[in-house]
C-alpha cells in the first residue's frame, strides 16, 4: 500500500498478459517438491477452505474459531482460509500464528466484494458495485479494484471473492440485488472486467461469481435452493455473457453458485455447485476455464438441506470443483471424500491433479516465499486512499431522474426564502441534516418507519403552505427488497402527500430499487448509499458545487429505465470510455499518482485534470481541497483563476473574431485604433508585434507600488483607496478594499511612460494584452468580458467562465488563490490574483478570467472542430489554424497562443512535455493552470489549479507536475 501508484501501474503493464495459470521450472519444482510431501489426508485437505470467523446476527459479537483453525491446520493441513469479520491486526496475528505452523504454505481468501472494511472493522468500506454501476467512467472501476486488491496484499491475502458479474434483472432479488453491477450484460461485463483487471495487476487473485449466473432469483441461498427456469440459449445469451468476457480477459478464478438450473441439469435438488454438468461439462468444456474454481459456502443451506454431512463436499469434487469453500467438519469431510474414493466415485489422479492447480496458484501469488504481515500503520495503510475513492465515486455516481421544478436544484436559497429537510428514516441529525441547517437554515423534522399514518398526516399539514422548498431524504432502509426494503407504508404516503403539495426535491440513500414508491417526484435523485461521504457530497451537489452525471444501473419502473439520468450541464464533450478514445486506461491513472504527489510536497492544496479527445472526455477529475486545512473539497467543477490564460481564452478569442470580420488589421499600429497613445513611443507599435510579445513593451508594470505604504496605520491610502465601494472608490480590488476610479488613468499614463525595448526582439508582457484588451473595447463598443460573453462563452453553453466571479457564484465554488500580504493583505477569494487586473476593476485583456474545467474544455473544442460547435460556426478554420501556426523567428510563439518549443526533441526540459507536436497550441497560467490542444491528437488537456495558494509558492513548476501529467497523457495513447 505504500508504494505510490503509478509504480504499481507500470508494473501492471509490464506484466500485463501473464497466464494465471501459466508454469515455469521454478513453478512446476516448487509444486511438485510441495506435492511429495503430503499424505492423502493431506492431499484433500488443500482442497478445504476453512472460516476463521463469523459474527452473531443478535448480539454482533464476533467469534473467532482460532481453535478449531489451528486443528484444521496442524491436524490436516487444510489448503484455505476465507477471512470474515474482526479487527485487522487480531486477523493478522492470526494469519502469520496459523502460516507459521503450517505445513504447506494456507492460501487466504476473502469475500470483501466492496473492500476490506466490508468484512474487518477500523476499516472504511467502498461503494457496492450497483453505486459503480452508475458511473460513466470505466477507469475508476479498474482503479477501484487496485485499490482493493492493494488492501488484500498488505492484508496477506491472496484471493478476493469478486467481483459480483451477477446481472440484477430481478428487482426482487434477495441476495444479490444492489451487489450487482446492474441489469445490463454489456455494463455489468465491462465494469467486471475492470474490477478484475485492477485486482489481478495488484497481485491479488479475482474470482467471478456467481457461474453460472445468481441475477435472476428470488430465493436467497443461504436459505433454500432457487430456481433458474431458464433456456441453455437464454443463459448463453444474459447469464453466461460477462463470465465468457472475463474468461476470455483471464479471470484466475471463479465461484460456482448453489442454484438449480434444470436445463444444465435436472438432477433434483441437485445445486450447480455439485453438478458434473455444470462445473465440468459447461464451464470446463464448453467454456473452455482453465482457472481455480471455488464452490459458493456449503454450509449454505441451498446444499447442506439436500447433502448433510460431508456429503456436499463429495458431490463438489464429483463436479469436477478445485476448492471446497466452507464444507464444515474438515474431518468428517476428509473422510466421507475417501470413501468416495475407496468405492471408485472419485479416482485419486483427478484429486492430484486439483491438489497440483492449487499448489500452484500458491506458487503464483507469492506462497514460496512467505513473509510474516508486518502489522505496524496496519490499520493507516489498510485505509489509505479509501475515503477519497469513496468521495469520487459518491460524486460521479449521483443520479439525477426528475428535474420539473428548476427552481429546487441547485439550491440557492434567497434572504427570507424559507427551506424545510424531512429525514424519512431519522430519529436525529445525521451529516446532510446538519448540512440542510448549516447551508440553507432549514427546518428540519424527522419521520421514522415506527410512526403511524396519524403522525404522517400530522406533519404533511403542518408542512402545507409553510415552506418554499422541502427537501425530502430517504435514509436508513433496509438493502435488501423485502418488506419493502423496511420502509413503512405511513413514511411512503407522507412523502407521495409531500410531492404533491410543493416545492420537493427527493433523495433516495440508498438502494434505486426502493425508488419505485415515489417515481413521480418532481426533482428526484439516487445517491446509493447512506454513509457520511455520500451525504456530504450530495450536498455539495446540491449548493452546485457539481453536476450529476450517473445514469441508472437498473429499471426502477417504466418511468426510469435502465441508462435514465439528467446531467444539467452543458452536454458538448460526453464522457466516454478511455479505451473507445484510445487510451490505455491503465496508464492514465498514472496521473492521478501525480496529482496526489504534487498536493502531499504542497505544490497545490487541490487540482482539477480534464483530457478529451475526439471530442468526448476521456479523463475528468479533482483532487485534493482548496486550501491546505482541508475544509472544502475541489470537484471537477470548482471554478479557478486562470491567470494568462485569460489570454487566449478571451482576448485572442476575440482578436480573432475581429480579425475575421475585417475589423482589425494586424499590419495596423495601436495609434490606428486607440487615440490617447498617439504622441507617445506606443502609437507606431504593430497589432502584430503586439501578440506575437515583441513589440518591445515592458514585461510588467508593478502598478500598485506607488500605492501603498510600508507603514501599517496608514494603509490603505485614503487619497487611493476606501473600505466601502461609494461612487469615488468604485473599483474593487479586493474584500474591503476599492480603489479610486481616476486611478485608472495614472496606469494607463504609466505604460505610455514605459521606456521601448527592442523591437522584434521576444519579451512575454503582460502589458501587450492589456493593450489588446482596450483595442477590442474600442473596435467593438463592448466590454471585453461583455463582448466575449456574448459572442462566444453564451451561445457554447459556458456557464462558469467569465470576469468577476464573485458576482455570479457563491465562494464556496471559487477556489482562493494567495494570502497575498504586499498589496491587497488578505487571502484572495473570488477576486482576480492579478494585481494589475485587479485595479483595472478585474476585466483586463491579459488576467481576470475564472472557469472550471469543462467550460474551457468546451471552448478549446469549439477551436479543434474548425471554429463549429453546436452547428454554430464561431471562427474560420483558416482563421484558426492562421493564429495557431508559428509566426516567430525568435520565439515560439503564435498569434496570442503559446506552443512548443521548436527544437524540443533536443532540449534538456521540453515545453510544454516531450511528445506535444508541432501543432499544439495553448498557454499556461501563473496561477497554476494550463490549457493545451493538439490537433495532431484531436486532444485537449486542461490543468487547474491554484499552486499560489497560501503563499505564492512554485512547487508546481518546480516538480514539472504539469508537463508529467501531459507526457502521461500521450504516454496513455494507443492508437498515435
Amino acid at each position: 500500500m505504500k508504494k505510490t501508484f503509478a509504480l504499481s501501474v507500470l508494473l501492471a503493464l509490464v506484466l500485463h498478459g501473464f497466464s494465471q495459470f501459466s508454469s515455469s521450472p521454478n513453478a512446476d519444482h516448487w509444486v511438485d517438491s510441495v506435492f511429495k510431501t503430503l499424505s492423502d489426508d493431506q492431499k484433500i485437505a488443500q482442497l478445504i477452505i476453512v472460516r476463521l470467523s463469523s459474527i452473531d446476527p443478535l448480539t454482533k459479537k464476533i467469534t473467532f474459531y482460532d481453535t478449531e483453525v489451528e486443528e484444521a491446520v496442524s491436524k490436516y493441513d487444510v489448503g484455505g482460509i476465507c477471512l470474515f469479520q474482526g479487527g485487522p491486526v487480531t486477523q493478522a496475528n492470526y494469519i502469520n500464528h496459523f502460516q507459521s505452523i503450517s505445513q504447506t504454505p494456507i492460501l487466504i481468501s476473502i469475500d470483501a466484494e466492496n473492500g476490506l472494511g466490508m468484512r474487518l472493522d477500523s476499516v472504511k468500506g467502498l461503494p457496492r458495485q450497483m453505486m459503480l454501476g452508475a458511473l460513466q467512467d470505466p477507469a475508476l472501476i479498474y482503479q477501484y479494484g487496485h485499490i482493493v486488491g492493494e488492501q488484500c496484499r498488505r492484508m496477506g491475502i491472496q484471493v478476493n471473492y469478486a467481483p459480483v458479474v451477477d446481472i440484477n434483472i430481478n428487482p426482487d432479488n434477495p441476495v444479490i440485488n444492489d451487489r450487482s453491477f446492474g441489469e445490463d450484460k454489456y455494463r455489468v461485463a465491462q465494469y467486471a472486467l475492470q474490477y478484475m483487471k485492477g485486482l489481478q495487476d495488484a497481485g491479488v487473485m479475482a474470482c467471478a461469481k456467481h457461474f453460472p449466473g445468481h441475477g435472476d432469483v428470488s430465493v436467497d441461498s443461504h436459505v433454500d435452493l432457487p430456481v433458474i427456469n431458464k433456456s441453455r440459449e437464454e443463459l448463453d445469451t444474459v447469464e453466461l455473457y460477462p463470465f465468457k468476457e472475463l474468461f476470455k480477459a483471464g479471470v484466475a478464478s471463479v465461484m460456482i453458485a448453489h442454484l438449480y438450473v434444470p436445463s444444465i441439469d435436472h438432477t433434483a435438488n441437485t445445486a450447480t455447485s455439485l453438478s458434473y454438468n455444470n462445473v465440468t461439462k459447461l464451464l470446463r468444456k464448453q467454456l473452455k476455464f482453465q482457472g481455480l474454481s471455488f464452490t459458493d459456502a456449503l454450509e449454505m443451506k441451498a446444499v447442506a438441506k439436500y447433502f448433510p454431512d460431508g456429503e456436499a463436499a463429495v458431490q463438489s469434487l464429483l463436479a469436477g470443483n478445485d476448492m471446497l469453500c466452507l464444507p464444515g467438519d474438515v474431518g468428517l469431510s476428509i473422510q466421507k471424500i475417501k470413501e468416495a474414493i475407496h468405492q471408485k466415485k472419485i479416482k485419486w489422479k483427478a484429486v492430484n491433479e486439483h491438489v497440483k492447480k492449487v499448489l500452484l496458484a500458491k506458487y503464483q501469488y507469492g506462497l514460496a516465499n512467505l513473509k510474516p504481515i508486518e502489522t505496524n500503520h496496519l490499520v493507516d495503510d489498510l485505509n489509505q486512499d479509501i475515503s477519497d475513492l469513496y468521495k469520487e465515486v459518491s460524486e460521479k455516481a449521483i443520479t439525477l431522474l426528475r428535474y420539473k421544478n428548476i427552481d429546487a436544484y441547485p439550491l440557492n436559497v434567497s434572504v427570507g426564502k424559507k427551506l424545510a429537510y424531512v429525514g424519512i428514516g431519522l430519529t436525529e441529525d445525521n451529516v446532510f441534516a446538519r448540512r440542510m441547517r448549516k447551508d440553507y437554515h432549514a427546518q428540519v423534522y424527522y419521520f421514522d418507519y415506527s410512526l403511524d399514518s396519524t403522525k404522517a398526516m400530522a406533519i404533511a399539514e403542518l408542512l402545507k403552505g409553510r415552506y418554499d422548498e422541502v427537501i425530502i431524504g430517504l435514509h436508513n432502509y433496509n438493502r435488501y427488497p423485502p418488506n419493502n426494503f423496511g420502509i413503512s407504508n405511513a413514511a411512503i404516503w407522507l412523502i407521495q402527500r409531500l410531492q404533491q403539495q410543493g416545492k420537493t426535491l427527493t433523495l433516495a440513500f440508498g438502494n434505486p430499487y426502493a425508488i419505485k414508491n415515489f417515481c413521480d417526484g418532481p426533482v428526484l435523485a439516487a445517491c446509493y448509499d447512506d454513509d457520511d461521504i455520500t451525504q456530504e457530497v450530495t450536498a455539495d451537489w446540491m449548493n452546485g458545487k457539481f453536476v450529476a452525471k450517473g445514469k441508472l444501473p437498473v429499471t426502477i419502473c417504466p418511468s426510469l429505465k435502465y441508462g435514465d439520468g439528467i446531467t444539467t450541464a452543458n452536454n458538448s464533450l460526453p464522457t466516454a470510455s478511455a479505451i473507445d478514445l484510445g487510451f490505455n486506461p491503465q496508464r492514465l491513472l498514472i496521473i492521478d499518482s501525480i496529482c496526489k504527489e504534487a498536493i502531499i510536497k504542497q505544490a497545490a492544496p487541490g487540482c482539477v485534470v480534464l483530457v478529451a479527445r475526439n471530442g468526448q472526455i476521456a479523463y475528468e477529475k479533482a483532487f485534493g481541497y482548496m486550501t491546505y486545512d482541508k475544509t472544502e473539497r475541489v470537484y471537477p467543477q470548482t471554478i479557478y483563476d486562470l491567470a494568462s490564460v485569460t489570454k487566449i481564452c478571451a482576448t485572442t478569442m476575440a482578436v480573432m473574431k475581429l480579425y475575421e470580420e475585417g475589423k482589425l488589421d494586424l499590419q495596423k499600429t495601436l495609434g490606428d485604433y486607440l487615440p490617447w497613445v498617439r504622441g507617445s513611443n506606443k502609437e507606431s507599435i504593430k497589432i502584430w508585434d503586439i501578440i506575437l510579445h515583441q513589440a518591445g513593451l515592458k514585461a510588467f508594470i508593478p502598478f500598485y507600488e506607488e500605492t501603498v505604504t510600508k507603514n501599517k496605520e496608514e494603509y490603505p491610502l485614503s487619497a487611493i483607496y476606501g473600505r466601502n465601494g461609494d461612487s469615488l472608490f468604485c473599483v474593487r480590488v479586493a474584500d474591503n478594499l476599492y480603489m479610486c476610479s481616476r486611478w485608472q488613468d495614472t496606469m494607463y499614463r504609466r505604460i505610455l511612460q514605459s521606456d521601448l525595448g527592442q523591437e522584434g526582439k521576444y519579451i512575454y508582457s503582460d502589458n501587450d494584452f492589456i493593450f489588446m484588451g482596450k483595442v477590442i473595447e474600442t473596435i467593438s463598443g463592448e466590454p471585453l468580458d461583455q463582448y466575449v460573453k456574448r459572442v462566444f462563452y453564451d451561445p457554447l453553453g459556458m456557464t462558469t467562465t467569465g470576469f468577476l466571479p464573485r458576482y455570479r457564484f457563491t465562494l464556496d465554488r471559487i477556489a482562493p488563490t494567495e494570502n497575498e500580504q504586499v498589496f491587497r493583505h488578505q487571502l484572495l477569494w473570488g477576486d482576480v490574483h492579478d494585481p494589475g487586473a485587479a485595479m483595472f476593476g478585474g476585466v483586463s485583456g491579459h488576467a481576470g478570467l475564472f472557469s472550471d474545467a469543462y467550460d474551457l474544455a468546451v471552448l478549446e473544442q469549439m477551436l479543434l472542430n474548425g471554429g463549429i460547435m453546436h452547428g454554430k460556426r464561431f471562427l474560420k478554420k483558416e482563421t484558426i489554424d492562421f493564429f495557431t501556426a508559428y509566426h516567430s523567428d525568435v520565439s515560439r510563439r503564435g498569434l496570442g497562443f503559446d506552443k512548443p518549443e521548436k527544437d524540443n526533441a533536443t532540449r534538456k526540459e521540453p515545453y510544454p512535455c516531450l511528445s506535444a507536436s508541432p501543432e499544439t497550441f495553448g498557454h499556461t497560467g501563473f496561477t497554476g493552470t494550463c490549457v493545451w490542444v493538439d490537433p495532431k491528437y484531436n486532444l485537449i488537456f486542461i490543468f487547474l489549479s491554484n499552486r499560489v495558494n497560501p503563499n505564492g509558492s512554485n512547487k508546481l513548476s518546480d516538480l514539472s507536475v504539469r508537463g508529467n501529467i501531459m507526457e502521461a497523457i500521450y504516454s496513455a495513447i494507443v492508437d498515435k
